[in-house]
């Protein structure tokens, strides 16, 4: 675990701790929001649950995709007002040409803003909460963060993580990585990194160390004794 001087946007300046949770793809986030909510008791609030919210059957994300898109990204028995959309296929269509996923992302990334707002507006009262968001920097999302840590681990990792956990060769996992942000460049922007590069039980290690470290940069500093 390693801290940086922050050198990205604004950060959000309220009383409450948010905590942004990124890194890359298959990075590790998943399983560290999970540690933080189960083991250290933080709300965390996901962004992938809220896109995937935002394409739900019925939805006007999902009528906005069908209508770009057609029956190529709808799933076969399902009608065009209650559609099931084929996430696997729109990812292909998404991760292969930069300009359909930057479509797709201007009509996602509003809408998750709107419910991490929402969400946040609940929870104003908890002195905590976490905000995971793979795609934190990339969407200019660091003004909802006090600070934001940064799960790593080396790049032949991710690639091979990603391949088990998806079940993608090894072309169709980099097209994947290579749609975000490097995490090199991500490192740079973070207020705080999670080593991920050993098993599970040190990750654990890791991220008790992280959240005693945080505590401890928030204490009032003490100043010498008369």
């Amino acid at each position: 675990m390693a801290e940086s001087p922050r050198c990205q946007g604004s950060r959000w300046q309220g009383s409450q701790r948010r905590i942004g949770l990124t890194g890359g793809i298959a990075s590790g986030k998943s399983t560290v929001g999970k540690l933080l909510e189960e083991h250290h008791g933080y709300a965390v609030l996901d962004a992938d649950l809220f896109a995937r919210e935002a394409l739900a059957p019925g939805s006007d994300g999902a009528r906005a995709v069908l209508e770009r898109y057609g029956t190529q990204v709808q799933t076969a028995g399902s009608s065009r007002e209650s559609a099931t959309l084929d996430r696997p296929a729109l990812g292909t269509i998404v991760f292969r040409n930069p300009a359909e996923r930057h479509w797709l992302e201007q009509l996602v990334h509003p809408l998750v803003r709107e419910r991490f707002e929402q969400e946040l507006a609940l929870r104003a009262s908890q002195p905590a909460v976490v905000l995971m968001i793979p795609l934190l920097f990339e969407a200019g999302l660091e003004g909802l963060c006090s600070e934001v840590w940064l799960i790593d681990c080396d790049e032949h990792q991710q690639l091979a993580r990603l391949m088990a956990r998806n079940g993608l060769s090894q072309a169709e996992a980099q097209e994947r990585i290579h749609a975000q942000w490097p995490l090199e460049r991500k490192r740079r922007l973070a207020d705080r990194t999670i080593n991920n590069r050993g098993n599970p039980e040190e990750l654990a290690g890791v991220v008790a160390g992280a959240i005693a470290a945080a505590v401890r940069a928030a204490a009032p500093q003490k100043g010498p004794s008369p």
